[in-house]
């Protein structure tokens, strides 16, 4: 017997069909058979009603730590996708720097198969592939064998490829196979051993720092190559105002350069580093009022393609240490739609058809995986209350990991459910 899902009274907005009001939506075993403005009620149906709730195609995160393979006292691909679930997402794409990377074919499918059994295959799991052999930098992966076991994009994310050469031939082969290089930008002689902004809070700390010119410096370098190979190159956590104009230039010149930022790159400064709390410490840093300014602008003119979130999650014991040696990062896949329906929606930064844009269309069509909200397709779908208000309480977080500096902040919007693969998640 089939299953008839009808949601009812609730926002659609999808800016690929322009639908943005109210609609009715019609489910049959996870197939969308119906979309109207209203549809006629029958006994047989699941009424869902969604009044004063968006629904829009599912979300994806293009930049997650699954840790999984090798880290997995930090998360699992298990956890992780659960934590994406209750984040709102029904899509991730996961980092290589794992133990092994994912640098072959063998891993990029393991990845693949855990995926599709945590938590029922709900959340896909895509896997982005090394540019180098074990992240190394000194020998292309196997590119071809990786986008062709699955991998959506080439990152040596944790570590920038710094050698030009490298870089250049990177774009060209991944260029056969229109995939994107997803690069960390950090030149490593200008970020030696930092571990904040540098600034005037890291010269009064005492604390060695990152200047924004490291972040700037190899984008510019990467964007001449872009141009020279003709590759596709997206710039992962843009963090400084110097960061969004080179690439605002660089769009202008229709390079096929795209880029994300993290909400915490467009929520917190380098002041809360001053706690020495070590999850304030992230790589790249927390900046200035300044660069969250300029980076509020690039999503508000298009500047800034993707909010991703970096989620990093590090167990307790490794991030409960000195400010020096804890290691980079934090979780975010549970506080994004908060953090940005507060800051960017809420303070008319962005409409929700901007923000739909950031989390699922653009994303999407940068992977290869874009989704459709059409009568015959696969229902995908993230919901959210937007004006639901919430207050972050790690001891409720999913993910196996709770390093964030956002406990006990109080949120307005939230996701509250997911639908993937005929399977309907509220929450």
């Amino acid at each position: 017997m089939s299953e008839m899902i009808l949601f009812q009274d609730g926002v659609l907005i999808d800016p690929l069909s322009q639908r943005d009001g109210k609609y009715d939506v019609l489910i049959r075993n996870g197939q969308i058979e119906s979309i109207k403005s209203s549809i006629e009620l029958k006994k047989e149906y699941r009424i869902v009603n969604l009044k004063d709730k968006i629904f829009c195609p599912g979300f994806i995160d293009m930049h997650v730590h699954l840790r999984e393979p090798g880290f997995e006292h930090k998360e699992t691909i298990e956890t992780g996708t659960l934590s994406a679930a209750f984040g709102g997402f029904t899509a991730v794409c996961c980092m290589p720097n794992t133990n092994p990377a994912i640098d072959d074919e063998s891993i990029a499918l393991f990845v693949q198969s855990q995926g599709k059994r945590a938590n029922g295959g709900i959340v896909d799991v895509y896997p982005v592939g090394a540019v180098t052999k074990r992240r190394e930098g000194k020998e292309l992966a196997p590119i071809a064998e990786l986008v062709q076991a699955g991998a959506v994009a080439l990152s040596d994310d944790g570590a920038p490829v710094s050698d030009a050469e490298m870089m250049r031939r990177a774009f060209e082969y991944a260029g056969m196979f229109d995939v994107p290089i997803i690069q960390h930008c950090e030149e490593p002689t200008l970020a030696k051993h930092g571990v904040v902004n540098e600034g005037f809070v890291s010269t009064s700390l005492g604390l060695p720092g990152i200047p924004s010119v490291a972040e700037e410096v190899m984008i510019a370098r990467d964007l001449i190559l872009t141009q020279y190979t003709n590759g596709r190159y997206h710039i992962a956590h843009v963090s400084t105002a110097g960061s969004v104009e080179l690439i605002r230039r660089a769009k202008k010149e229709k390079n096929r350069v795209t880029c994300e930022v993290t909400p915490h790159h467009f929520t917190l400064t380098d002041e809360l580093v001053r706690s020495y709390n070590t999850n304030t410490k992230m790589n790249p840093p927390l900046r200035t009022q300044t660069d969250i300014d300029a980076i509020k602008e690039g999503l508000r003119d298009g500047t800034i393609d993707v909010i991703a979130t970096d989620h990093a999650p590090h167990s307790l014991d490794e991030k409960e240490v000195d400010f020096l040696q804890a290691p980079f990062g934090i979780v975010g896949l549970e506080t994004a739609i908060g953090l940005a329906m507060t800051e960017l929606v809420h303070t008319g930064i962005l409409s929700l058809n901007q923000l739909v844009e950031k989390f699922s269309v653009n994303p999407r069509r940068i992977v290869g995986k874009p989704i459709t909200v059409e009568e015959g397709q696969e229902a995908n779908f993230t919901f959210i209350d937007p004006n639901a208000e919430w207050k972050v309480d790690i001891g409720q977080f999913k993910s196996k990991s709770k390093n964030t500096p956002f406990g006990d902040r109080v949120l307005k919007g939230r996701a509250v459910g997911i639908m993937n693969h005929g399977q309907l998640f509220l929450y």
